[in-house]
């Protein structure tokens, strides 16, 4: 029996513009996503992947579809509903750039405990939180008291991730979340995020790179020109790939295929995407 999901979308449109300028960014997407299932989201820069997200949030208006998150479908939700979707904390966004997602003038504690006090929780069992979330990121305490720019960037990204934790959240959207990082803090946000599985959090990590979720992910859906052109899991979609596009992807990450293959395979994938 298949674990119930905390996120389904269904045939989702979205179009920008108006008139002739009016396009469509995303096209008939559906996609879901288990308590406890981490699915990568790929796709290259303007494929609909940030689209997508934001509809999810309920900050991009879709002309058809359905969105259903933890059992309460919101696609046809009004301002004060998603308001309250949010306050509950059920669904969370990590930023791929967490110095700008964090408030300069707040410090790593006001930042953490601020969405348990719109949840109106106490000033002390907020901040009582906040020191444990904070070491379930691998952080020391004594960084509470400091603001954003006094710490690392992998230390900022852990915060932000304390911050989207500390809401119990069913799901978790992680926008290129360890792209800024170097290779010793990736190891260490890798291996948290790893552990949000086994919690139940359903976690969907947007990147354009392939190989960077590939250890990550139960499935990869893969967006190009906002339509999902191939879904299924991680390990069929890198040995088996249907679609060209992802034959591309597969052939442009390194962790994936050997130089030798890049070069021989390369130009003939792009001919066939764009004949």
């Amino acid at each position: 029996m298949s674990a119930p999901s905390v996120l389904e979308v269904e045939d989702l449109e979205v179009l920008y513009g108006v008139g002739r300028r009016r396009r469509r960014v995303l096209d008939g997407v559906s996609l879901s996503v288990s308590n406890g299932e981490a699915v990568g989201l790929i796709g290259e820069t303007g494929s609909g992947k940030s689209t997508l997200a934001r509809a999810v949030l309920g900050l991009a208006p879709f002309s058809r579809g359905r969105v259903v998150i933890d059992g309460q479908d919101v696609s046809k939700a009004k301002a004060r509903q998603w308001r309250d979707l949010r306050r509950r904390g059920v669904v969370q966004y990590v930023f791929q750039d967490p110095l700008r997602s964090l408030d300069p003038e707040l410090t790593v504690a006001q930042s953490i405990v601020e969405p348990l006090l719109i949840q109106g929780i106490s000033s002390a069992e907020a901040h009582a939180r906040a020191r444990a979330f904070l070491g379930r990121v691998r952080l020391d305490e004594e960084l509470l008291s400091r603001l954003p720019g006094e710490i690392s960037g992998g230390q900022r990204q852990r915060v932000a991730v304390a911050r989207a934790l500390v809401t119990e959240p069913k799901l978790i959207m992680l926008d290129e979340p360890v792209s800024a990082l170097d290779s010793a803090n990736r190891v260490q946000v890798l291996e948290i995020l790893k552990g949000l599985r086994q919690a139940g959090v359903g976690l969907v990590f947007i990147s354009h790179d392939l190989g960077s979720v590939a250890g990550l992910t139960d499935r990869i859906a893969v967006l190009y020109q906002g339509e999902l052109v191939e879904v299924g899991p991680t390990r069929s979609i890198i040995n088996d790939p249907q679609h060209v596009y992802t034959r591309l992807l597969i052939d442009s990450a390194p962790t994936l295929r050997s130089a030798a293959a890049k070069r021989s395979e390369r130009e003939q994938l792009r001919a066939l995407l764009h004949a």
